[in-house]
């Protein structure tokens, strides 16, 4: 079968590689390129004959990889975290260059594969990093932000170094063809942004309208493929094309549809690159070169490591966030396999290191949860052993803190909760370690304290001991613990509402004894599905019962092992049971100059009457002689079926006998 045999080979063993490392929680390139290098023509035995054919199609991957970035790319993302992304992330890449060629010249290699060690290292795990951000509950903190803004400027930096790293070959011959190929370089540039952006966009927006999906999905292929062919026929870099076409594309309306339609394909020819390059690395040299190896894992983590943290600090994230982005971005990414790959076949790197860097990446990648896990006990330990950093506290009230809210987390739910508190004028203060966030709220004039959440520091300055209530609205499952531990540590008692994404995190809290847990998502779908099933005039019991039967069916794993949850939970939801419904007396009602206590509503019916508006005038809790008048707004109180029959009476004209009444309501 040929090459048709190889491709079975490389996608059967990789399914089963990518299992294994599934199940030990690594990351799945990881796998990949382990089943390369047991498939690779160093092995002992051969099991893929066409090599030089399949990378040919890997580079088909390549494009595809960078193809979909470019449709990624968005500057909206870095707006947040911009100075340090667009600033401070190209320096990063300068000096870890700068680092890495002095790490070859000191290992005796020449200048040239030292220049390209160190562009190699520069590069982080932009997959790696954001599945052991998800693991460990860090998504959506501040200092992920700054990781994800420093991984985008880090993979789109990738460009440029393939365009500009294989000209150092020829510097022999003089400066005048890396000259000619930025030349090339540039005027591609500018041609796709003044004739791209006018042509490629329209031609899918057309394409789209014929609504059919193969032709869409061959379209965006085409135009991504195609582009980066026209690049390669030009001198350039077949995947610098491929990023453009996906930059051009990412402003368009039909981004985020080529996008999910692209992304199947990428991973299927991804899986064909990565498993490519696993073929190139050679165990036996790793092995006899093992010595080194470990030396480069280790300058590789420490330097890089420490100058990301450094840098962090510099442009002025303190607390946790350069401890985080150290312990984060150390490792070698999956762009450097990419950019090794264009080194190798230019020739100026050599195989063995191809192999040395190849590995150093994956040992990495493979440290990256642990040595990430150790943010926080760190963070704990320089905490205890160094001078608390004085706490910045903004409109707060001179006579100071008691009896308040305290809400952990400045971000959109937050200030929310923040403005109704305000507005009601009951005492709260916001903590929050965004800076942005905090000038936000001193802008409203909101009481804010800058700091973390989960530090004592800053709890004994939002006054906790004097709290009625925390509200943990920050999204981070290990700040949220932190914090519920240290809370029921010094204030057992108080009150607290923390937020979680699924059921193991309510899990965990519930083991901390939070009972009051809210989950946005399935509190969202659940409001979207009441709303729907009300206009679909679906009973408000019915959908009563509905929900009521998502909601156990969420939090049967609690129920099961916790009688007292269940408990609690039907006891907040009795109030659910009742409803609040507003009747307008038309012309020629029965009700009409009738008193409540004639009426008997309440033993009759069973809902009550609570309020009724009359000439804009409220009247709560009206008196048994209050006699009810046309045009009046009646408010009553009940389950569904008792406030249904009250509509149904207010709505009858025909005579009843009601005797005499006791003054129901």
């Amino acid at each position: 079968m040929g090459i048709a045999a190889d491709i079975v080979i490389i996608v059967l063993s990789g399914l089963f590689a990518g299992l294994i490392t599934q199940k030990i929680k690594q990351p799945l390139i990881v796998g990949y390129i382990l089943a390369g290098i047991v498939i690779g023509p160093y092995a002992g035995r051969i099991t893929v004959s066409q090599v030089h054919d399949l990378e040919l199609l890997a580079e088909i991957g390549v494009a595809l990889l960078l193809f979909s970035l470019g449709l990624e790319f968005s500057l909206n993302k870095l707006k947040s975290v911009r100075n340090v992304a667009l600033i401070g992330t190209p320096i990063q890449i300068v000096l870890t260059m700068s680092y890495g060629s002095l790490i070859g010249q000191w290992l005796g290699w020449p200048w040239i594969p030292s220049v390209w060690f160190g562009a190699l290292i520069s590069l982080s795990s932009t997959m790696v990093i954001l599945k052991t951000l998800m693991n460990q509950g860090w998504l959506g903190t501040l200092s992920s932000r700054v990781m994800i803004g420093i991984l985008i400027v880090q993979d789109l930096a990738v460009v440029p170094l393939m365009v500009i790293l294989p000209q150092l070959t020829y510097l022999k011959a003089g400066l005048p063809q890396m000259g000619a190929a930025m030349l090339k370089a540039v005027l591609f540039l500018l041609l796709m942004i003044f004739g791209g952006t006018r042509i490629l966009p329209r031609l899918m927006k057309i394409v789209a309208g014929w609504n059919s999906r193969e032709l869409f999905l061959l379209a965006i292929t085409a135009i991504g493929l195609g582009v980066g062919y026209l690049t390669y026929l030009s001198g350039l870099s077949f995947a610098l094309g491929a990023f453009m076409a996906g930059a051009v594309l990412s402003e368009s309306d039909v981004s985020h549809q080529a996008l999910s339609e692209i992304i199947p394909l990428r991973d299927l020819f991804g899986l064909l690159f990565f498993v490519t390059a696993g073929m190139l690395l050679d165990p036996t040299f790793l092995l006899a070169h093992l010595r080194v190896l470990v030396i480069l894992v280790l300058l590789v983590s420490v330097g890089k490591g420490l100058m990301l943290a450094g840098l962090t600090r510099l442009f002025g994230y303190a607390n946790v966030v350069p401890l985080a982005v150290g312990l984060g971005l150390f490792q070698v990414g999956e762009f450097s396999f990419v950019l090794a790959k264009v080194g190798a076949e230019t020739s100026s790197i050599s195989n063995e290191l191809y192999s040395l860097i190849l590995a150093t990446a994956i040992v990495t990648m493979i440290l990256t949860p642990s040595v990430s896990g150790l943010t926080a006990p760190l963070y704990a330990l320089r905490k205890r052993w160094f001078k608390r950093e004085p706490l910045q506290t903004i409109n707060i009230p001179s006579s100071g803190l008691r009896d308040h809210v305290v809400i952990a987390g400045g971000g959109r739910v937050g200030q929310h909760v923040a403005q109704v508190l305000k507005r009601l004028g009951l005492a709260f203060v916001v903590i929050e370690a965004d800076y942005r966030r905090v000038e936000q709220a001193r802008a409203e004039g909101l009481p804010v304290i800058y700091g973390d959440a989960s530090q004592e520091s800053v709890l004994d300055a939002a006054e906790i001991g004097s709290a009625r209530l925390l509200l943990i609205t920050i999204p981070a499952i290990t700040v949220t613990l932190s914090m519920v531990r240290q809370i029921h540590r010094r204030c057992p008692s108080l009150d607290v509402v923390v937020r979680a994404e699924g059921i193991e995190q309510m899990k965990m809290l519930h083991e901390c004894g939070v009972y009051e847990v809210v989950q946005p998502e399935f509190e969202a779908g659940l409001e979207i599905t009441r709303q729907a099933l009300l206009h679909l005039k679906v009973p408000a019991t019915g959908i009563q019962s509905y929900t009521d039967a998502l909601r156990r069916d969420l939090y049967a794993p609690l129920y099961q092992a916790h009688y007292d949850y269940e408990t609690i939970t039907q006891i907040q939801k009795a109030a659910d049971l009742l409803e609040l419904t507003w009747v307008k007396l038309q012309p020629g009602s029965l009700l009409e100059k009738k008193a409540i206590q004639d009426l008997k509503i309440r033993s009759r019916i069973g809902a009550s009457v609570v309020g009724v508006v009359r000439q804009g005038a409220l009247y709560s809790n009206p008196a048994p002689d209050y006699c009810f008048a046309e045009g009046d707004l009646v408010a009553v109180i009940g389950r569904p079926e008792e406030c249904a029959a009250f509509q149904a009476l207010a709505a009858s004209k025909s005579a009843e006998s009601y005797g005499q009444g006791d003054g129901s309501r």
